[in-house]
């Protein structure tokens, strides 16, 4: 594939407290990346057609929902397509810092396969402030998520890079609810494309917040719940079979791609080991004075 025409695509949260401080913190690293992607925002959600407006993107204003009011992802594809102007399209969820190698990352996959998904798994870091876009910033950011930052499990997914057309006859899977992300990488290994893992080459902030937008709040609005139920209907899966874990490659932090196996056996392994030789025997370790201190 030829460089990417990159199209970035997200919903946003309320522009309302803490979360409208991280959203445009969010967005506003989207318009510093080189080559400037195009943006689509879509739907109403309060502040959304503002920030649009005031930092010069599309802003879609219809997309489908489901009965409980959340957007649902084919729709928002299907608009993104039609019209969106990239050749390769991202969907991001909007409070996702990208640094500058986001784009060389995707036009290094993009030179590797014809066919893909380029996923990665975010760095959480607690963000109150707005950010200063200067000179310098993302060297700063960076020594905060070296300092501060708690790299995700497998499980999170804030992020989906793909050609366009990759995806077609998509069921209706509610965004920002669990089981939707992992669909994405389920769709892409059924249909042998390969999946390439992103995080080393272009860590991702992720700014942490709280749950109060959704009904039923953290654990039974977004990870449970009634939305969650339906989502895991039509992922269709045991929960977690499908993470960063099932990436076919990985991008190293020098930017090469290799193929990669066994990595979900590997960690299970790990986390076997851990729980037998470490959890375990903490008791017995810290009456001996042997215990270490937490897991890595």
């Amino acid at each position: 594939m030829s460089a990417p025409e990159l199209t970035i695509c997200a919903v946003a949260k309320p522009f309302q407290g803490h979360i409208a401080v991280i959203q445009r913190n969010a967005i506003a690293s989207w318009t510093n990346l080189s080559p400037k992607p195009e943006i689509i925002l879509f739907g109403t959600e309060q502040g959304t057609a503002e920030i649009a407006r005031e930092l010069g993107f599309l802003h879609i204003p219809e997309v489908a929902r489901n009965g409980h009011g959340t957007p649902l992802l084919a729709d928002i594809l299907e608009r993104a397509q039609k019209y969106g102007s990239g050749n390769v399209f991202a969907y991001v969820n909007a409070d996702i810092i990208l640094p500058r190698e986001f784009t060389a990352g995707v036009e290094k996959v993009c030179k590797t396969f014809e066919k893909f998904l380029a996923v990665g798994r975010r760095t959480n870091i607690e963000v109150r402030e707005p950010l200063d876009f200067g000179e310098d910033w993302e060297e700063k950011l960076k020594a905060r998520l070296r300092n501060e930052g708690q790299l995700e499990s497998h499980t999170g997914i804030d992020f989906f890079v793909f050609p366009r057309g990759t995806y077609r006859d998509v069921p209706p899977l509610a965004i920002g609810r669990v089981w939707f992300d992992q669909w994405c990488i389920k769709y892409a290994l059924k249909n042998g494309l390969p999946v390439v893992d992103m995080t080393q080459f272009a860590p991702i902030a992720h700014q942490l917040h709280d749950y109060n937008h959704v009904a039923g709040g953290r654990e039974l609005g977004t990870y449970g719940g009634v939305e969650a139920e339906e989502n895991l209907r039509y992922y269709g899966e045991r929960p977690h079979r499908y993470t960063i874990l099932s990436a076919t490659h990985r991008m190293s932090r020098t930017g090469e791609i290799r193929r990669v196996f066994w990595r979900r056996e590997l960690a299970a392994v790990r986390e076997f080991l851990w729980e037998v030789l470490v959890h375990k025997t903490v008791g017995v370790r810290k009456k001996l004075g042997l215990s270490g201190g937490a897991r890595a």
